[in-house]
């Protein structure tokens, strides 16, 4: 099993796709929203010695090279990582990631291939997972924020988790700053396990990373703040954030591909140490438009919902969160055996833990939930608005959705960070007539050609 991105690249060499010209830092995205799979820049200009990658987990095919598992096991396989739970990660020294140590005047951040993502963000950003420390009870937690390059030693942080939150504030009552490591460039395993969202007080996501790939996890300390990181990431940047010391974050766009909540003011990051490996590889997630962006963060979503629905018996497929749906729409393919299930099920995804959850569409086993197609088609033919749809009024929304309204009051910052909020939340059931009502159900059979699912046409190609 690979232990470091470079040597996943490498086992997947065949799968990629490869740009060896020469590519502007400035065309970079532009280029990986062009693309279909992982995509590998070999000479960016200006930046020599630097690789860069993005799109590791841009559908099911990128995933299941994550995962080792077919690409219609993805949910599947979620799910036997999520039931074999975290496992001791184990420390070590000398580290890959440290075989390059900057401090001091040395750091400069403007020398790292950092993307702008859209032509309003006001700075390059980085968008790894960074990591922290509860200051009260030592617990580690990870997260995704985007980081912006003020200058050479600076950078401004979004924090868009309630944990993170609820731990940066511990610092701010204490006066102190809080220690902070971003890794870029970690084996894919590293960043799925820093994806989990559901409730994990006792454990660290990162101990997920067994689960994942078989192989313990191996971390080791940052140089200059006592946080632990993956040992074989390409770059780790180390410092301290500020509380009380404030810049603009935005505008730059969210999961919706919006620039909504727009520009805000977060915290700085003052940066302590850069250590990197050799052969770094650059890892960007391209903001926009379908990118890792909305796939990957909801990947264990899509795992928990699918045992949720199982547990209420429902006979689930396949969950996905479509690129198209901004991460706001969710799509479970079920196999309805009772009058009733379906509603029920569509609640329960509606009602899960994540706010951004705003609709939800149930379809039947026949319809491919990854063809667009499918899905409209099952849409139009099986859904009758006056009875098929669920509306829910003021539950709770997320700051990337516009519609959402911002409960005024609630906290100081509200106007500006658009959390809390609510939106109304539609539930669409797009099945057929259960089984037992044959007469009904007679007209949604779908019409196939003659011998379809026996022949191939790629057998009566040269």
């Amino acid at each position: 099993m690979s232990r470091s991105l470079q040597n996943f690249l490498e086992e997947h060499e065949k799968d990629l796709i490869r740009v060896r010209k020469p590519v502007d830092l400035e065309n970079v995205g532009a280029l990986v929203a062009q693309a279909n799979d992982t995509i590998v820049f070999d000479n960016i200009k200006g930046y020599p010695g630097y690789r860069l990658v993005d799109l590791l987990f841009v559908n099911r095919k990128a995933q299941a090279r994550v995962l080792r598992c077919q690409p219609g096991d993805v949910v599947k396989r979620l799910v036997e990582v999520i039931e074999a739970g975290p496992r001791p990660l184990k420390e070590v020294n000398n580290a890959p990631c440290q075989e390059k140590t900057f401090t001091g005047a040395e750091i400069d951040l403007r020398r790292l291939p950092v993307v702008t993502h859209t032509d309003r963000d006001p700075y390059p950003y980085t968008t790894s997972f960074v990591a922290h420390k509860d200051l009260e009870t030592g617990a580690f937690n990870q997260m995704y924020s985007r980081c912006g390059v003020l200058g050479p030693r600076e950078m401004v942080v979004s924090y868009v988790t309630p944990p993170a939150n609820e731990m940066l504030a511990k610092y701010r009552a204490a006066g102190q700053k809080m220690p902070q490591a971003i890794a870029i460039g970690a084996h894919p395993a590293w960043e799925l396990a820093a994806c989990y969202s559901h409730l994990h007080d006792r454990w660290w996501e990162a101990e997920l990373y067994e689960a994942i790939t078989g192989e313990p996890g191996e971390i080791t300390r940052c140089k200059t703040v006592d946080l632990p990181v993956p040992a074989d990431s390409s770059i780790v940047i180390e410092g301290l954030v500020d509380p009380k010391r404030m810049a603009q974050d935005g505008p730059s766009p969210g999961p919706t591909m919006l620039f909504c909540p727009g520009a805000q003011q977060m915290p700085v990051f003052e940066v302590t140490a850069i250590t990197m490996r050799k052969d770094p590889v650059y890892r960007n997630h391209q903001m926009t438009p379908f990118t890792d962006h909305q796939e990957m963060p909801r990947l264990f979503h899509e795992a928990i919902i699918h045992e949720r629905l199982r547990a209420m018996r429902v006979n689930v497929r396949d969950v996905h969160f479509p690129q198209g749906g901004g991460a706001l729409a969710v799509i479970v393919q079920v196999d309805p055996t009772l009058d009733g299930q379906v509603k029920d099920a569509l609640l329960a995804v509606l009602g899960s833990p994540w706010m951004n959850v705003k609709m939800a569409i149930a379809v039947d086993p026949d319809i491919d939930i990854y063809d667009y197609r499918d899905v409209q088609y099952a849409l139009a033919t099986r859904v009758d608005p006056a009875r098929d749809l669920i509306i829910i009024p003021d539950a709770r929304g997320i700051a990337f959705d516009p519609t959402a309204r911002p409960i005024l009051g609630a906290f100081p910052n509200t106007h500006e960070t658009r959390f809390p909020a609510v939106v109304g939340k539609w539930g669409i059931d797009a099945t057929k007539p259960v089984p037992y009502r044959q007469e009904e159900r007679r007209n949604y059979e779908r019409a196939w050609p003659l011998n379809w699912g026996k022949v191939r046409l790629a057998d009566y190609l040269d």
